[in-house]
């Protein structure tokens, strides 16, 4: 039974073949990294994309945070890590980003984290309730967790349920972004 759980859970990831899709210049032009991140992450800071995928936002992260800063990019899948890697090796972004793998069932990062992206990526998990808690013990004390979703996959019951998920985590609402095409939610720890 666990591994048709399992299996069930990895067929609802976006796939490896499918990256090309998830980085092109359509995207950009309608989900612009730097518009979405722009208000919430700052030079310094230490920022984690979970499900990073082939790095659409992760670059832009690590741009924005600068010298001193880094960013995890973190997905489950290796063939993922590696579009990232090939896209940063050479570069300055080689120095601020770290890869990292997640486990089935955990995101298993120990450093603490001043903000979290979950980027069309929440619907995917399986125990929204672990995994808020996880986020919860590596969020900054005044970090912020940024959600967004696609409202395709996503209802906005679905949605609202997630939110009440993530507040028995103690992660409470501070702010509901609008963006296209898209349900969002700013959160912070309680």
């Amino acid at each position: 039974m666990e591994n048709a759980v399992v299996s069930k859970h990895i067929k609802r990831i976006c796939p490896v073949e499918g990256a090309g899709g998830l980085d092109n210049s359509i995207r950009k032009w309608l989900q612009s990294p730097q518009k979405i991140l722009r208000p919430y992450i700052t030079e310094g800071m230490t920022a984690l994309d979970i499900g990073c995928g082939p790095g659409f936002f992760s670059l832009e992260m690590a741009r924005m945070v600068g010298k001193s800063g880094r960013v995890i990019a973190a997905d489950m899948q290796e063939g993922m890590l590696q579009i990232v890697k090939e896209k940063i090796k050479g570069t300055k972004l080689q120095e601020r980003i770290v890869l990292h793998k997640c486990g089935e069932n955990n995101i298993g990062v120990s450093e603490r984290v001043d903000f979290v992206l979950l980027f069309y990526m929440v619907h995917e998990v399986p125990n929204k309730e672990h995994f808020f808690n996880e986020i919860g013990t590596i969020l900054k004390p005044h970090g912020q967790i940024l959600i967004v979703e696609p409202p395709f996959h996503v209802s906005k019951s679905a949605f609202e349920e997630t939110i009440r998920i993530a507040g028995e985590a103690e992660l409470i609402v501070i702010g509901r972004p609008k963006m296209f095409f898209s349900r969002a939610v700013l959160l912070k720890k309680a």
